[in-house]
């Protein structure tokens, strides 16, 4: 049992427990007068014969106030009490995250590159999201779902860690990844169904129309978070690879994001446009997401007490009786 976990229901009554030191006081000023007196001349005769019992006569009124004492403290009902929490989503959030995997998302304008500082920020806003369903789509110049919607926060990390850019065509389909979204929550039967979108460039690939994606959504009542990552001005992005060493060559070039677009499907959604332009920006836009999608969660405690007053009355009744018999038998000619 820990100390934290001991209390009284009624701790004033504690205050009772003041008339012991004043009982005390008084017992000690009138300990004279209840005991009988007898007047001689010289008491040499009984220096050395003192009585044992005279001298123990005080413990009657030491296990009286001991009594008082301990019925006092159980007044104030002293007990234990543990706490047992159970917790209920009473709203619970469906969440896509579509994510671009295009060439242009290895630019160098946030650190390492923008892929794996996403990668970064988006694992940890999985981490925060513990009652929540997510899963993820990725897309570039097609779309493919990489993880259906789940509650098993460690496949959907370990999905997001595992994403790596070139297993798909090239190009940016933006409304292939949105469509591919859209389908994922098209059967969620959760209160709120959200689709976080994340592109750094614009719509030149796919089949689906973005504008056809936003309506889908929009019918299902899903809302959708759009964000532009990329710095603003040039970036040094990949134009080829080295036909020696196989490795990626960068060059400085535009970024060109369709904020208009993004723009447009954030606000027929009813959601919000993000511009991320660094790693910072990038995790405060992720955080503000979290923050705007709350899952109400209903906690319930349970309170279990074990009262231990019992014991301290019936150890308070055991000297009183105590008293009462050495008052009336050991000390019975002392009184």
């Amino acid at each position: 049992m820990r100390w934290t976990d001991f209390e009284f229901s009624h701790p004033h009554l504690l205050w009772l427990l003041l008339v012991v030191p004043l009982l005390i006081l008084w017992s000690y000023q009138t300990r004279k007068k209840g005991s009988a007196t007898l007047t001689i001349p010289s008491t040499k005769a009984f220096e050395k014969q003192a009585s044992l019992l005279s001298a123990l006569k005080p413990v009657l009124p030491t296990l009286r106030l001991l009594s008082l004492s301990l019925l006092l403290i159980a007044l104030a009902r002293p007990r234990t009490v543990s706490v047992n929490s159970k917790t209920r989503t009473n709203r619970g959030i469906d969440i896509v995250m579509a994510i671009d995997v295009s060439a242009s998302m290895l630019a160098r304008d946030l650190k390492p590159n923008r892929l794996e500082a996403l990668k970064k920020v988006a694992r940890e806003f999985v981490s925060e999201r513990p009652n929540d369903r997510i899963g993820i789509v990725v897309y570039a110049g097609e779309s493919f779902t990489q993880t259906p919607i789940t509650s098993d926060k460690t496949i959907v990390s370990n999905t997001i860690a595992r994403i790596r850019w070139g297993e798909l065509e090239g190009g940016t389909a933006i409304g292939m990844g949105l469509g591919s979204a859209v389908n994922r929550l098209k059967e969620s039967k959760a209160k709120s169904k959200v689709i976080i979108l994340l592109t750094d460039g614009v719509n030149n690939a796919g089949f689906v129309d973005p504008t056809t994606a936003t309506e889908l959504a929009v019918g299902l009542d899903i809302k959708v978070y759009t964000i532009g990552l990329g710095t603003n001005g040039t970036a040094s992005f990949p134009y080829a690879k080295d036909p020696n060493t196989g490795k990626l060559l960068f060059r400085n070039s535009p970024v060109e994001i369709d904020e208009a677009l993004l723009q447009f499907i954030a606000k027929e959604t009813g959601g919000t446009y993000f511009r991320a332009t660094d790693n910072m920006k990038l995790k405060a836009v992720y955080e503000e997401i979290n923050q705007l999608e709350k899952t109400e969660i209903t906690e319930f405690k349970y309170y279990n007490y074990d009262e231990k007053y019992r014991f301290l009355l019936l150890l308070a009744g055991f000297f009183i009786l105590l008293e009462q018999g050495l008052k009336y038998t050991v000390f019975k000619s002392f009184i």
